[in-house]
């Protein structure tokens, strides 16, 4: 360490170019391949069986989610100016070149309305022009009511609103899409008509819109925060600059990096920013406050011994500080969630390099700029620090059976929080229930079946199984059952609705025979007869060309995982049943893939627990030479966690993308304040060799250090309140919280068993 000490000391300038003129590459690296990720396949392990086997029904089956417009006039849609203004929209949605064809837009306008003539079946229009006269309105309505697989469907029951559905092309959506649709929206709305947009895409649009714009407000944010806490903390300008400056380029280095390599920025990534900034000045707060205590200490030192000494002292617990805050991140690699991943790697790596910059980049600017600025504090604060040490230390020694007990009591009560747990992956959720897309969703859902779609594939063992009416009934009993036990089911569309619709249009339009009809033959002539009226490819969208595959949809009021978790549970019961038909029951398409998503999330977070709890404690049994040491490590973080978790049961906030990274934050974080706490200890034991008079003057330099560390960096991830979406919120407040925990369990729990089990002064040392 001499070696690059004084390597440091030599050659500063040519350390601050170098350092320049990387952050100038990365920067020009961020605004050349800056791109936004919102699609949620790109979330997903492509190589996962779930997602394989969706993706191949979706393409079997042209399952995509679909933008929904939907049109709204309060005294009735069954008029001239709204009905031409749905023909116009659809009309308009049909030239946009992210739309592949005709058939990918459904309206009142584009629906088939299967009815009855004199030479068997008709598949006509609703409409080819619109309708102006009472008469013709009329009759458009009673049409539309007859009809089962358009009434409540694209016209609600009440009749003041009809939806258009939209499906584009696999990784089309964009923000210029997103604005032309709102565009459209406003031209149509007025006249008593309101335009309300919906739909996934439209919710992962929104959140490509608003992820930038919510990075734009944090960060500035944070870094006002943090320049005048740490000005507080450190009494100097130049202190201030310098310690910003690291935490500043190595986030720069960061992400030029990672566009460099053609990663995208996702919603969970754009954290990294706030995050390195509150974690990153944590080096240089314990390097200047050791630096500044020195020179308090030892006015007469010249500046390049304060540099030695600082490096000296300090290069181990800094180096281990980062090391394990890396890899609290880096045990999120265990998730199989594609922006988890990229979080773990490049939070990683930008406190490792925030750690380098630390090392070098602020001795070498303190050999360049001088300690002119770097005061010794006045006496009377010094005395003020010794005298508040000392009587927290007798706070904690001389009740140390009342802060056990406290603790106990804390972690049962979290620990039964734990219990309380729930995985939520819905993307509107992050949203605040005042943002308009809540609201469209919400209107959406009410007039409607529903956004949300999960897609059952049913698969036979031979041709025709879905014109046998014993698969068929079986199928139309589990759709009735589930629409009757959950709310939250809009409803179902499978063959089924055809041939019911058939049936009934064949037998003088009665409704006692929507039913499925017995006749395996006739069902076979229906279909055909289909075909032969020229039917449109819908049909396929529910059932594949030789009738042994079907797609059974299923579309919720909701995308909450409880709900999804609950439907596929109830669904998969029926297995059985349809196994003795030889019928195989699987699913797909995007409320399903919600659904795996959060127990890769659920089964990750447990991986990475695992994994960064083992590994911290092999780097400081490894740092202290003692497995005791690396043990009693582990305890402030311990108790962090527990109570982290138990905060989101207790409150009943859900494990998503976002707040799944607490327990890497707080372990990767948290554990700071453990490592300089006792290597301080441990030189203070070998200096004193007394116990009460160790936990004094560690108090006095590390304690303080972390207490200024931990106010810092809370500031810094309250910041996250002032988020656009929920989660950040939640995590900016847990983590918060998680800071404070650790800072506390550090200097009462952890130092009561240090001081109780004579860590560093046993008899044979």
């Amino acid at each position: 360490m001499k070696k690059i000490t004084e390597f440091v000391i030599k050659n500063s300038i040519l350390i601050v170019i170098t350092t320049i003129i990387l952050t100038i590459i990365s920067l020009y690296s961020i605004k050349q391949n800056v791109y936004i990720e919102t699609d949620l396949d790109k979330y997903m392990p492509e190589d996962h069986p779930a997602f394989k086997y969706s993706d191949k029904a979706e393409e079997m089956f042209d399952i995509r989610d679909a933008i929904m417009i939907a049109i709204e006039n309060k005294k009735g849609i069954y008029n001239y100016t709204t009905l031409k203004k749905i023909k116009s929209l659809t009309k308009e949605l049909q030239k946009l070149d992210e739309i592949e064809d005709k058939d990918d837009i459904l309206s009142l306008y584009t629906a088939d309305n299967i009815i009855a003539n004199e030479e068997g079946l008709e598949i006509e229009r609703f409409f080819k022009k619109v309708p102006k006269t009472k008469e013709k309105l009329e009759n458009l309505r009673k049409n539309v009511r007859n009809n089962e697989m358009i009434y409540r469907r694209l016209v609600s029951e009440d009749e003041t609103a009809s939806v258009i559905m939209a499906k584009i092309k696999d990784n089309s959506f964009s923000d210029s899409l997103y604005n032309e649709i709102n565009s459209l929206a406003s031209k149509y709305s007025g006249d008593g008509d309101k335009i309300y947009v919906a739909g996934q895409p439209i919710v992962e649009g929104m959140m490509g819109s608003l992820m930038p714009k919510d990075m734009q407000k944090m960060f500035p944010l944070v870094l006002l925060l943090i320049l005048i806490v740490l000005f507080i903390t450190l009494r100097s300008v130049k202190g201030t600059i310098i310690t910003l400056l690291v935490v500043l380029i190595s986030t720069v280095w960061t992400f030029g990096l990672m566009l460099f390599l053609g990663y995208p920025i996702y919603a969970i990534t754009t954290l990294i920013p706030v995050m390195l900034i509150a974690i990153g000045v944590a080096d240089g707060i314990h390097l200047y406050n050791h630096i500044m205590l020195q020179h308090h200490n030892n006015p007469d030192i010249s500046k390049r011994n304060l540099i030695r000494d600082m490096i000296k002292e300090m290069w181990v617990p800094v180096m281990m500080t980062s090391v394990t805050t890396a890899i609290g991140f880096l045990s999120l690699l265990s998730s199989e969630v594609y922006p988890i991943k990229y979080f773990a790697v490049f939070t990683g790596l930008g406190v490792m390099f925030a750690m380098l910059l630390s090392l070098i980049f602020i001795p070498a600017m303190i050999n360049i700029f001088g300690l002119s600025k770097i005061k010794a504090k006045k006496s009377g604060e010094q005395e003020f620090f010794k005298k508040h040490a000392k009587d927290f230390t007798d706070l904690v020694i001389n009740h140390r059976k009342i802060w056990i007990t406290l603790t106990v009591i804390v972690l049962l009560i979290f620990g039964y929080g734990i219990s309380k747990v729930w995985i939520n992956s819905s993307f509107l959720a992050r949203f605040p229930s005042s943002n308009p897309i809540v609201e469209t969703d919400k209107f959406v859902n009410d007039k409607f079946a529903g956004t949300t779609t999960i897609n059952v594939i049913l698969e036979g063992n031979k041709k025709d199984e879905f014109k046998d009416p014993v698969v068929l009934s079986l199928m139309d009993k589990m759709a009735k059952d589930i629409d009757v036990k959950y709310k939250e089911v809009g409803g179902s569309l499978s063959v089924n609705d055809f041939i019911k619709r058939m049936n009934k249009v064949l037998n003088e339009d009665r409704q006692k025979m929507y039913k499925i009809p017995d006749n395996k033959n006739l069902i076979a002539q229906y279909f055909l007869l289909y075909e032969m009226s020229g039917g449109s490819d819908r049909l396929w969208e529910v059932v594949d060309e030789n009738f042994k595959t079907a797609n059974l949809r299923f579309q919720l009021k909701t995308d909450n995982s409880k709900t999804l978790n609950s439907l596929i549970k109830s669904i998969e019961s029926y297995k059985p049943e349809f196994k003795k038909l030889g019928v195989d029951l699987n699913f797909a398409g995007g409320g399903y893939k919600l659904l795996v998503f959060s127990d890769l999330i659920l089964e990750g977070q447990i991986r990475s627990l695992f994994f960064s709890f083992i590994i911290v404690i092999i780097l400081l049994s490894i740092m202290f030479k003692s497995i005791k040491t690396g043990l009693i490590g582990v305890i402030p973080i311990t108790i962090t966690t527990i109570i982290s978790f138990g905060v989101l049961g207790l409150f009943n906030i859900p494990l998503e993308t976002t707040t799944a990274l607490i327990s890497s934050i707080a372990i990767g974080i948290g554990i700071d304040y453990a490592v300089h706490f006792i290597d301080r200890y441990k030189k203070n034991a070998l200096n004193t060799g007394d116990k009460y008079i160790t936990v004094i003057k560690t108090m006095e330099h590390s304690g303080r250090a972390i207490a200024f560390n931990a106010v810092v960096v809370i500031l810094g991830f309250l910041v996250l309140i002032f988020s656009e979406f929920k989660p950040n919120i939640a995590l900016g407040a847990i983590v918060s919280l998680n800071m404070l925990t650790s800072f506390i369990g550090t200097v009462t729990i952890m130092l009561i068993i240090m001081y109780s089990t004579n860590l560093y002064f046993n008899k044979n040392k």
